[in-house]
């Protein structure tokens, strides 16, 4: 490290601490009690983590050694008719958010090319024999939308939904190991003006929020990280 990169990185932290003093003490005058000890443990240590609800639940973990996963995902054709390839767009998604956190997950693209050579699968577990994988995550979804409720010129993305976890064994049997109903509601606070934003661009954000939601079963995450999504 240059002694010029040595100042500016102390020269940040002299900053980075005296922002996290300032917050303390403007916060203080609102709080009492142990909520100053809370706060302050919060800024200097950072937000506490949040186990994944399916390692919890299960006592393993998709990040195991030599785990394999593969996402598919289920719409009604009522959904797919108002938001085409929804069940394919969520998938991708989904996808991206679990490997981008150290899952080994199949391509999207392989599993909806053996789909489209198989359109007459029934089962989940038929997608974790024919790929070999450790575990199958089936994302069926009831509802979906991207409207805020009687209102064309307000988006609030909206859905409800079903996740469910098969256990491959060596045979290619699959056994249903954990399974979780999801509701989700976004943005939080307030619904976004059409004028403010594209569809295309509304769309994208909400599935990457989505995705987010559902890979929070599987991967660890922050009780801060809902703040910058609140509106």
């Amino acid at each position: 490290m240059t002694i010029f990169s040595y100042q500016q990185s102390v020269v940040k932290q002299f900053f980075q601490t005296m922002t996290k003093l300032a917050l303390i003490c403007v916060l203080c005058t609102t709080l009492t009690g142990c909520n100053y000890f809370i706060l302050i443990g919060y800024l200097i240590g950072g937000p506490p983590s949040i186990e994944p609800d399916f390692d919890a639940q299960t006592q393993k973990s998709l990040t195991g050694k030599d785990v394999t996963v593969a996402i598919v995902c289920y719409a009604p054709l009522e959904l797919q008719y108002n938001f085409d390839g929804i069940h394919n767009d969520l998938a991708k998604y989904t996808t991206f958010r679990l490997h981008s956190h150290g899952v080994k997950v199949v391509n999207p693209d392989r599993i909806r090319a053996w789909l489209d050579e198989n359109p007459d699968w029934d089962k989940p577990e038929e997608i974790g024999e024919a790929f070999d994988v450790t575990y199958v995550i089936h994302v069926e979804l009831h509802k979906y939308s991207l409207y805020e409720e009687n209102s064309s010129d307000l988006y609030r993305g909206r859905a409800e939904g079903m996740v469910t976890v098969y256990e491959m064994d060596e045979d290619g049997e699959g056994e249903k190991l954990y399974s979780k109903e999801i509701t989700s509601f976004y943005p939080l606070r307030a619904p976004r003006a059409t004028s403010e934003i594209t569809f295309s661009k509304f769309k994208k954000e909400y599935l990457s929020r989505l995705s987010d939601e559902i890979g929070r079963l599987f991967y660890e995450y922050y009780n801060g990280d809902d703040f910058t999504q609140a509106i």
